[in-house]
């Protein structure tokens, strides 16, 4: 499909049902679905349903031996969704170094579950996903002014440049750069609940909204223990934030990320209040502003977990054409070496970042509790995605209750195509 980011500037991409984001998907939780995909591309491919709680057949990921949707071929899936909350679909497919494939398309939409109780306490509902387009490959010290295109060359690793980075030309929210697409319109008094998704292949972000404070409520679709008023928002690749804007500075303004280069290219969209006119207003969130996961959580102890799992993130040896490789626990992806857990057991994750890169951390079929972020422990923050921080260590706690192969990754799509992932194996 051919996708318009901005007026006179087309993109050309693989997209769900001819938009981007897709359409949103809306379920009842518990209520059984049928969901015909059909594949119109020259490729296999895969749709994964990001913090489902489904079998293995469902999940749409090839190392847990899920079926893939041939090239214009279709596939019936039947699944029932939960939890309730807010949840994803998007491709699984590897993109290696074909910056056309994966993640870096427009394959991905919101998913909805619609809790079986909910009291509401909001009066509009905005679902608002951030992704970036026209991807390149960089050095990863090259100015990100350059706007050509690098070529991958071929040669034995010690000549290769240190590693590649991918800087992108646009910048979007719901695919449309900062001020092309429809503005958020709101009226003054209104609790206004967003859903925000950082649909990228690799990047994290940032966003505030000048005047404004976020309630955050919900962390990847889960409700946090302890809601709190932050100042700014980040989200690593694939996680999803809930929060509640009470609109209480009437105005026009840009919802957006607080680095200039990238609001530039397009990474805002407009919040506009009834007649409210003039050029959208930015101003940089309060000096200091940062987004910590342990405010949403309680200081409690947690249950003595069964078994604890390390698990130490680092480099491998460089790939031949100069792209990072990646290990856990010293080995790269092996699909034949699985970790076995018992199901019903309590597991603790003790993931050691030992690299200068963040590492968005995905686990799939499966939540996760936070039990300690750098140091500090918490409890009650359910997640199926969680951002470490370079050279820091996190632990999380799982309890398996779904058998089967279960995915564990990185989210960044470079990291994980490259060695960045292992099996588990729930019997």
């Amino acid at each position: 499909m051919e996708w318009e980011v901005a007026p006179g500037r087309t993109v050309r991409t693989v997209g769900y049902n001819g938009s981007v984001p897709g359409p949103l998907l809306r379920f009842q939780e518990g209520e059984t679905v049928t969901v015909d995909i059909l594949n119109e591309t020259s490729n296999l491919e895969f749709v994964h349903w990001h913090g489902f709680e489904v079998p293995i057949g469902v999940d749409g990921s090839e190392e847990e031996h899920s079926p893939g949707i041939p090239p214009h071929g279709q596939l019936r899936y039947r699944l029932t969704p939960q939890p309730s909350g807010c949840r994803y679909v998007h491709t699984h497919s590897m993109a290696m170094s074909d910056l056309n494939r994966g993640t870096f398309t427009g394959q991905f939409a919101f998913a909805w579950i619609e809790p079986k109780h909910n009291p509401g306490r909001y009066d509009q509902e905005v679902f608002l996903a951030t992704h970036e387009w026209e991807p390149r490959l960089t050095t990863r010290h090259e100015e990100d002014s350059s706007p050509a295109p690098v070529a991958v060359p071929h040669g034995p690793p010690e000549v290769m440049p240190p590693g590649w980075e991918v800087r992108y030309r646009s910048f979007t929210i719901n695919g449309k750069c900062l001020r092309f697409g429809e503005p958020v319109r709101v009226k003054e008094g209104q609790r206004v609940l967003f859903h925000f998704l950082n649909a990228s292949a690799t990047e994290s972000v940032r966003l505030a909204l000048p005047g404004h404070r976020f309630q955050v409520i919900a962390l990847d679709g889960n409700p946090v223990p302890r809601p709190a008023l932050v100042d700014l928002l980040e989200l690593g690749t694939a996680e999803r934030i809930d929060a509640v804007v009470t609109m209480d500075s009437p105005g026009v303004f840009v919802l957006g990320t607080p680095r200039s280069d990238h609001r530039g290219r397009g990474m805002g969209i407009v919040v506009e209040y009834a007649n409210q006119k003039g050029k959208p207003r930015w101003a940089p969130p309060p000096r200091g502003s940062i987004f910590d996961y342990r405010v949403f959580g309680e200081n409690r102890a947690v249950a003595k977990p069964d078994e604890v799992i390390p698990l130490v993130i680092e480099q491998g040896a460089q790939h031949a054409e100069g792209f990072e490789t990646w290990t856990i626990n010293g080995k790269g992806f092996d699909p034949n070496d699985a970790k076995r857990l018992s199901k019903g057991k309590r597991y603790r994750l003790a993931f050691d970042n030992r690299t200068e890169d963040v590492h968005p951390l995905h686990l799939h079929r499966h939540s996760f509790e936070l039990t300690n972020v750098y140091g500090t422990p918490t409890a009650g923050i359910m997640k199926d995605v969680v951002l470490i921080k370079s050279y820091q260590t996190l632990e999380v706690d799982v309890t398996p209750l779904s058998e089967g192969l279960a995915l564990f990754h990185c989210h960044q799509q470079f990291h994980m195509d490259r060695g960045f992932k292992l099996l588990f194996d729930v019997v």
